[in-house]
């Protein structure tokens, strides 16, 4: 901010100079029109005076003016890929040098020689440009390092593109971890409007919404301490951005615009990016990918925590949550026993695991399933 505070005034103080030479330009050329020469002195410094005063006024307004456009210009620029920009001033130099050679007979011309070259310069400029832009291919084999190994763009992989969070992730708090042990890297932003959100929940009378707001915003600090990790406030919006929809379709827009992928931990967010072809991380998703895969015959040693819902039935938990359900477990409530897996069912909540209560050889007692014994083949 403060170097650009400092071109500006640069900008506009050399504008506003500018302004004054011309005035005194001006005011030069008209005394000597009207033969103003033998005009007392005091008027004629008096008239200067107003000429470069107006000069002035008006080079300091196109500065201010010519400055805004030009930052919004620099802005556009910084999107153009470095092969584009290259192309463009390749075809430039092209389309002068071609357009001066052809046009050196005209040059002794005194009618036909300026509107001929600044005619030609025009022509060969658009027609450089044209050819460099549709040989950029053909540039990059000669100059293979304009071309960026990694782009941020709708066909470029996830772990190439920035990650953006939404309000829920923040909160969940276990990016933090996944992030810690190198599962996720690079970019991750947080919008502005998410960041606000969070404040707000942090701030609020209710205490359990108060501590989810707080934990968010310890685990956003977590991120920043991370090796590898660069975090970021995203507030610079595009202008297509309608920043009037609700949090949750405002950030899947967003990150369709500039190329990220969500990751996220709720349903509708995903949703909402499925249906705008937006690519996502969903963290639930990624818990059940790494639940553990179990075959009907494997053994497992679980306790029984409650009754299940049809009668004999034991229900217990693995570590990761993983809900196994043992048939004629009802009778060792709160024992540790052997089990033999019958059957898994995927569920849209996760995975249930059914087995059968087992003997000390690994056999099935329920007489439903039988274990085969590994060491034999």
């Amino acid at each position: 901010m403060i170097v650009l505070r400092g071109l500006w005034s640069l900008f506009v103080v050399a504008m506003t100079l500018v302004g004054v030479i011309l005035a005194n330009n001006v005011a030069h050329g008209i005394m000597k029109q009207f033969s103003m020469a033998d005009a007392e002195p005091q008027s004629r410094i008096m008239f200067k005076l107003g000429i470069n005063a107006l000069g002035g006024l008006v080079g300091f307004l196109f500065g201010l003016i010519s400055f805004r456009k030009l930052v919004s210009w620099v802005t556009e620029m910084e999107k153009v890929p470095l092969l584009d920009k290259v192309s463009a001033v390749a075809g430039v130099l092209i389309g002068l040098t071609v357009a001066i050679l052809f046009t050196t007979p005209f040059a002794n011309s005194e009618s036909w020689s300026v509107p001929i070259r600044i005619a030609a310069c025009v022509v060969g400029v658009i027609l450089g440009i044209g050819f460099a832009m549709s040989a950029k291919e053909q540039i990059t084999y000669v100059f293979p390092g304009l071309t960026p190994d990694m782009q941020v763009g709708p066909t470029t992989a996830n772990a190439c593109r920035p990650k953006m969070l939404d309000t829920n992730i923040v909160i969940d708090g276990r990016i933090a971890d996944i992030a810690m042990v190198g599962f996720i890297e690079g970019l991750i932003l947080i919008p502005g409007f998410v960041l606000q959100e969070l404040r707000h929940i942090a701030g609020s009378a209710d205490n359990l919404k108060r501590a989810r707001g707080r934990r968010g915003l310890d685990m956003l600090n977590r991120l920043k301490q991370i090796d590898g990790i660069e975090t970021k406030v995203f507030e610079d919006y595009p202008k297509e951005l309608d920043m009037t929809e609700e949090v949750d379709q405002r950030l899947v827009s967003l990150a369709d615009l500039i190329g990220a992928a969500v990751v996220t931990n709720d349903y509708s967010v995903n949703e909402i990016a499925k249906l705008k072809s937006v690519s996502t991380l969903n963290v639930n998703e990624l818990a059940n990918a790494m639940k553990p895969v179990f075959l009907p015959g494997e053994d497992l040693t679980i306790t029984v925590v409650k009754e299940g819902k049809e009668a004999g039935q034991g229900v217990a938990y693995l570590d990761d949550g993983t809900m196994v359900v043992v048939e004629g477990g009802a009778e060792h409530l709160g024992q540790i026993v052997p089990v033999v897996v019958t059957s898994v069912l995927q569920t849209a909540a996760g995975k249930m695991i059914f087995s059968d209560l087992a003997d000390a050889k690994g056999n099935s007692v329920s007489g439903t399933t039988v274990r085969k014994d590994r060491d034999k083949k």
